[in-house]
């Protein structure tokens, strides 16, 4: 069959994964990067601010997180799987970190 043999057929789960985790991150960074420039006491600048730094983290996360997991996902994507996509998206310089301690040999 032609799907087995398709590369983004075989990452149709990663792919949806990281692209709803990150269309609910821009409302979630919009919340945040609100109540961050209000309570800094800045003004509208300081919230786009806070807004646009939050959204370029979680774009840089979603690429990270696609290249780190993507080859690995075969699960459909459920509620309880977009959930974790979710937390990962904000959540992923844990991911580096716990992986480069995964791959770091120190001798006893």
């Amino acid at each position: 069959m032609i799907h087995e043999s398709d590369p983004l057929w075989r990452l149709r789960h990663a792919i949806l994964g990281v692209a709803l985790s990150l269309l609910l991150s821009v409302p979630i960074a919009a919340m945040i990067g609100s109540w961050a420039g209000e309570a800094f006491g800045g003004g509208y600048g300081l919230r786009v601010a806070a807004y646009g730094v939050l959204l370029l983290y979680v774009v840089a996360g979603a690429g990270v997180l696609f290249a780190r997991v993507a080859r690995h996902e075969t699960r459909p994507l459920g509620l309880r799987r977009l959930g974790l996509w979710l937390a990962s998206l904000w959540l992923w310089p844990a991911l580096l970190v716990t992986a480069r301690g995964a791959t770091r040999h120190d001798p006893p």
